[in-house]
């Protein structure tokens, strides 16, 4: 069976697959709609209500890619996610919340979910304090070196108890973003990625 044939069978299949309803009520309806007039809502959340109208009005999942340039994938996620969300939607207007709430609740339901990965880990007070480890000469925290590297400084703020962790890359960035200048006594050895 060659890829042709096989991407030929999954699209057969895809397009067999039933979408799933949305239904709208007045208000979300209304609110979707000033989400797509506003002039300074960001494009994708533009994008996505007038996908979730398109759904509403019983478009289909092909017929909404085509038109908004989105990938039926994206189509068929935004659709699940507001069928998903349908209760929330339903219990925040029985419970009459002011249209600027349930524009906050849409704009919630249409924003990208947070993306694996580290948040940021240093406050500014943090960097500044190992910038100023930096600063200092080798020989007042009883370091066996001649000058200040990456590893030496993630090490001293570790010992200092500035952070409880660090990588000496990490160090090395703060480093490069304050552009320190140094003493002639007191060498930084300034670390390149």
């Amino acid at each position: 069976m060659c890829f042709n044939e096989t991407n030929g069978r999954i699209s057969k299949l895809m397009s067999m697959i039933k979408a799933l309803p949305i239904n709208l009520s007045n208000l979300q309806k209304t609110v979707l709609q000033q989400i797509v007039r506003g002039t300074t809502n960001p494009y994708r959340l533009v994008r996505r209500a007038k996908l979730i109208l398109a759904a509403a009005s019983g478009e289909s999942n092909s017929s909404i890619s085509r038109r908004l340039e989105l990938d039926r994938v994206q189509v068929r996620q935004w659709r699940s996610r507001w069928f998903e969300e349908r209760e929330k939607l339903s219990a925040a207007e029985e419970q009459q919340v002011t249209e600027k709430a349930l524009m906050v609740l849409i704009k919630g339901i249409l924003s990208d979910r947070p993306r694996p990965g580290t948040t940021k880990s240093f406050t500014v007070e943090q960097v500044v304090q190992i910038v100023a480890i930096a600063c200092e000469e080798c020989e007042k925290s009883d370091r066996p070196v001649s000058h200040w590297t990456p590893s030496e400084l993630a090490d001293e703020a570790i010992k200092r108890g500035i952070v409880e962790k660090i990588s000496p890359r990490s160090v090395g960035r703060f480093l490069k973003r304050s552009d320190i200048t140094t003493t002639s006594r007191s060498l930084l050895v300034k670390y390149q990625n």
